[in-house]
Parts: structure tokens; sequence; C-alpha cells
């Protein structure tokens, strides 16, 4: 504790370490950020007006959205404070505030989209149970399964990140506190850290993963059992847009993290970090409101509504 006292803030390297792309960068990520902030808020607003958008995949769309808002603001919004004070530091309890938030945000994006891949499998594969299986108490449960399973990780990392000793002052080689980052401050013994990033982050990465991928091979199975002409299409395009984001999100988190060290420089690895926690969630409204008929009606109901409510 003596040592942890004597550490009261970190320094961030940023997005880039060249001073004259700093407006730049500045300019460009509050452009995203307000962005993905409207574009969320006009996705959880129209499916909260529209009553025909009152059913499971639409709920659970809705806290998708919540949890970008939440993902891009817990690691953008110091950048951009830092970008404009010219001060590159955060403080050691911001620091561990930051972690727990991007973690928990983060870890309730890939279950949500486990839990929407799971509702497009009931939907298509067994129509006639939908119903009674994706009923208002399955829903509930789910989601509150959700929440306690990602704050409990996100709390279980940040508290063994908090009794690790910071003998200096050191510069964190992101633009948010990471985790693997952070622990290579550290002069004290990690590899509990390490142990549970491996075990917790692997689970919490894969286990919905290999949900997603369960649900939509019985899917895809079911879809080639359709004879009707354009059946199939049909069926498939219910979750077209599910699936873009999930490759999507994915494939940058992949990147990210599951990259061998050596081959993966740290600018690279800022750039695959950015482009899950700023570029994904700025992308998901557009995805979903533009391959979404339903979406796209509702959208255009709510700005009516606010149109002649302005008038």
């Amino acid at each position: 504790m003596d040592n942890q006292s004597s550490i009261s803030e970190f320094y961030l390297r940023g997005i880039s370490g060249f001073p004259e792309q700093r407006w730049l960068l500045y300019g460009m990520f509050l452009c995203m950020y307000l962005v993905t902030l409207t574009g969320n808020v006009l996705i959880i607003l129209a499916i909260g007006s529209d009553p025909h958008l009152h059913t499971p995949m639409y709920f659970f769309l809705a806290n998708l959205s919540f949890a970008d808002m939440g993902l891009i603001s817990s690691t953008v919004t110091k950048m951009l404070f830092n970008a404009q004070t010219q001060r590159h530091t955060i403080s050691y309890t911001g620091c561990l505030i930051q972690m727990y938030f991007f973690l928990m945000f983060g870890d309730l994006d890939s279950f949500f989209l486990a839990v929407m891949a799971y509702d497009r499998y009931v939907a298509i594969c067994r129509p006639l149970h939908y119903s009674t299986t994706m009923d208002t108490q399955f829903c509930a449960l789910m989601l509150a399964l959700c929440w306690v399973l990602t704050n409990v990780v996100a709390l279980t990392h940040t508290l063994l990140m908090a009794r690790l000793s910071f003998c200096v002052v050191g510069e964190i080689a992101h633009f948010f506190c990471d985790l693997i980052p952070v622990l290579k401050l550290s002069c004290s013994d990690t590899y509990v850290n390490e142990l549970m990033i491996s075990v917790l982050g692997g689970t919490v990465l894969m286990v919905p993963f290999l949900c997603i991928v369960i649900s939509y091979v019985h899917i895809v199975f079911a879809i080639l059992r359709v004879r009707t002409p354009g059946g199939g299409t049909k069926a498939f395009s219910t979750c077209s847009s599910h699936l873009c984001v999930v490759c999507f999100f994915y494939g940058t988190l992949f990147s990210a993290y599951l990259c061998p060290p050596s081959i993966v420089s740290v600018e690279k690895d800022i750039v695959a970090a950015a482009m899950y926690t700023v570029v994904t969630p700025m992308l998901n409204p557009f995805i979903y409101s533009l391959r979404n008929k339903d979406m796209k009606g509702a959208l255009r109901k709510l700005l009516c509504q606010r149109q002649i409510f302005s008038s």
C-alpha cells in the first residue's frame, strides 16, 4: 500500500505519438463519439416508442446500444480531455475506474451478441416454441445474468490490479487503461493477474463466441432444409444485421488480443483496440438501421414525431 500510495498517476501514450496529428485525431474521434451517442440513442428511442419492436430481439438490441455507449464513453472521453488540455496523465484511481467500466461494457457487448444469436436460433429453428421460450421472465433473467457476470469479471480484474505495487510513474502504451499495458508497469508479482486474464478473459471471450457459432450452425442447417422458394433467404435476412455486427466485433477483438505480441506492434494493437472500442459502437446503429426494415420504419416515425412536436 505504501508503494501504491506513492504512485498518484500514470501517463497515457494516446492514439498517436506524433504531436502534429493531435488536433486531427481529436476532431475525428470527437465526431465518431458524437455520432455513436446520437445513433445509439435513436435506436433506443425508436425501440421504446414503437410497440411493434417490443420483442426480445429488439429488447436486447436496445441493451446492446446502451453497452456500446458505455464502452466508447469509458475509453474515448478521457482521451479527448487529455488531447484538449494537452495533459497525458490519468490518476491511479481514475485508471482503475476506467479499467472496470471498459471491461464491464466490453464483456456486456459480447454477452448481448450471444443472447441475440440464441434469440435468432429459437426464432428460426424452433418458431412454434418462440413465444414460450423467449418470454418476459426468461429475457429478464438473461439480462440480469449478463450484468451480474460482467460485473463480477470486471470487479475481479480491477481488485487484482489494485493489489499490485507500482514503484515508478510509467507510460501506459495505450490510449486507455487496458489490462496488459498497465500490468507491464507493475514492479510486483503479476502471476495471479496473468492467470486470471487467461482464465476469465478466455472464458468471457470464447464462451459467447462459441454460443454464437453453434447458434448459426443450427440456423444454417435449418435454412438449408427450407423447401419454399425464397423462404431461406427471408429467414436469413432476419439475422444478417446481427451477423455483420458479430463478424466486425470479434474480428477486431481477436486481432487485438489473440495475435502473438511478437507479430503485432504497439501501434497496430492500439489501432485494433480503437476499432472495437470506437468504430464498432459507431457502426452498429447504421448496420441495424440500414439493413432492417422494421428499424428504418421505427426511426422514420420517431423523427417525424419529433419534427411535428418541434413545430
